[in-house]
């Protein structure tokens, strides 16, 4: 049954149809602002990483360090969030996993440190850090694929208007010219229109693959492997089934009538 639900749900941010589809054009604006965000991300991790660090002599570092671990957490749930956005999964469920009354009657301080996971800042400080390399790798692929086809889709409006304006023929020295192919410009914009739109076919294909790459790499798909039931609620009834079935082994009998035997 989970298996089921989650392949459903790996299924559920894919993208079918690719040339008219909102999402995939949604995915091309989220790399393209990968970019300066990746960048800001990376910044304010090392800013403040080394700050902390550079002030824990004077006692500031450490509130410090904590404050950059819950902006690096933060920035990781954004992400996430973006990406179920633009792919259309549903917000996850959230379980509270630690009890709030335990924290009333302590600081701002000793509750950072209390709630302060180091596992959880490790992997959130390196899916910042992969954030930063994959923005910067995503956006070049992207902008290439993209450009490559847009250009040889828009080969003959520009022709045209070289030929025009400047009188300059660009198509002159091309590689029909090379193999002797004696093509009229109009034969030649078609298979250049045909050659582009195939390309930018897959250069929108390749795009819905880097944003699966992305929803991989950010752990978008985790909340929803966890179990539906809250480990808080399983403490509770776990003890209370456990005693019912012990309670009935002690007394396997009672509550059932018993047959009368009558001595004559």
């Amino acid at each position: 049954m989970k298996a089921t639900e989650a392949t459903a749900m790996s299924r559920a941010g894919k993208v079918n149809w690719v040339l008219f589809n909102p999402k995939t054009y949604a995915t091309i604006l989220y790399l393209l602002l990968s970019l300066p965000l990746g960048i800001i991300y990376f910044t304010v991790a090392i800013t403040g990483l080394t700050l902390s660090i550079g002030l824990t002599p004077i006692f500031i570092g450490i509130p410090l360090f904590f404050g950059v671990a819950k902006l690096l957490n933060g920035i990781v749930i954004f992400e996430q969030s973006m990406i179920r956005q633009i792919l259309g999964l549903p917000n996850p469920t959230v379980s509270y996993t630690y009890n709030h009354q335990s924290e009333t009657g302590q600081n701002w301080l000793k509750r950072m440190v209390s709630g302060f996971d180091g596992a959880l800042f490790i992997r959130n400080l390196l899916l910042v850090l992969l954030r930063f390399v994959t923005g910067i790798v995503f956006f070049v692929i992207m902008v290439t694929v993209i450009a490559l086809g847009l250009g040889l889709i828009a080969l003959p409006v520009v022709h045209i208007i070289l030929m025009n304006e400047l009188q300059l023929d660009i198509l002159e020295n091309s590689l029909f010219s090379y193999f002797h192919i004696d093509w009229t410009y109009n034969q030649q914009y078609l298979l250049y229109v045909g050659v582009g739109l195939i390309l930018f076919w897959v250069a929108l294909r390749v795009v819905n693959g880097l944003m699966q790459i992305l929803r991989r790499i950010m752990y978008v798909d985790e909340p929803y492997q966890q179990p539906s039931v809250p480990p808080m609620e399983a403490q509770i009834h776990a003890p209370v089934q456990s005693q019912y079935y012990e309670y009935q082994e002690d007394h396997p009998t009672q509550g059932m009538m018993q047959p009368a035997h009558r001595e004559l």
